[in-house]
């Protein structure tokens, strides 16, 4: 029965947001040549609306354990599924995130993302793309923004520990921000692959702040830790 439960919400969820995103997509490209304030509240106002039908439909709770910092950073997140790639929008103000490149391939909502601020990065490209990405880096650390990325490089199912990605040590090094290492916990609720969610509360981590300026090893071990403190193949559990 709570299978069967979950499968008719996730339903009534895929309806709601997946139906629902496609006007708030249409008014961000309309405003697009106008306006990058704009856009960056309808990505915010975007963010919401997932995590209002996530509540509502789901029964999906996140909680923040810890303090948002309120100045610039880098923000070094564990992924675990599509669900705090959205909730990000919502809970920080105006990151640049770094995503991967096959996002870019998505018609028209490619371009909104790389006005508001998406970096794409090709990982199979050497180091042309590499330098591209930093490049972009670079203009949104001087424009005052903080910076997101996912160090792992993918999303991972919970309970597995993938070291950090090389390109993740040149970002901290290029960009000389104070590194927040979030934990969270979203993958045994809104799992990566297969299409049911179950209700619950996702919790985000917020870990000591890591200043600039570290050697390459110490800064890769301590935010490989503080990610992935509430990893625990044990609460895949439904």
């Amino acid at each position: 029965m709570r299978t069967l439960l979950a499968l008719i919400r996730t339903i009534l969820f895929a309806i709601a947001f997946y139906g629902g995103s496609v006007p708030i997509v249409i008014v961000a490209f309309i405003i697009l040549p106008f306006s990058e304030y704009r856009l960056q509240s309808m990505a915010r106002f975007w963010g919401g609306y997932h995590y209002a039908c996530a509540r509502i439909l789901l029964g999906i709770r996140s909680h923040v354990d810890g303090t948002i910092p309120p100045g610039q950073v880098l923000y070094a997140i564990k992924h675990e599924s599509f669900f705090e790639t959205i909730e990000l929008l919502r809970i920080f103000n105006r990151p640049a995130v770094v995503a991967k490149i096959e996002l870019s391939r998505i018609p028209l909502w490619s371009q909104i993302a790389r006005t508001y601020g998406m970096i794409f990065i090709d990982r199979a490209g050497g180091a042309v793309a590499l330098r591209a990405m930093m490049t972009e880096v670079r203009r949104f650390v001087a424009e005052g923004r903080s910076i997101v990325i996912y160090p792992e490089g993918t999303s991972t199912p919970p309970g597995e520990q993938p070291p950090l990605q090389a390109g993740f040590a040149g970002l901290y090094k290029l960009a000389k921000l104070p590194v927040v290492p979030i934990a969270l916990d979203s993958g045994h609720l809104y799992p990566r692959r297969g299409f049911i969610k179950y209700p619950g509360v996702v919790t985000y981590k917020f870990g000591e702040i890591i200043p600039a300026g570290l050697p390459r090893e110490e800064i890769e071990a301590r935010v490989h830790a503080a990610i992935n403190v509430l990893n625990d193949p044990s609460r895949n559990q439904h």
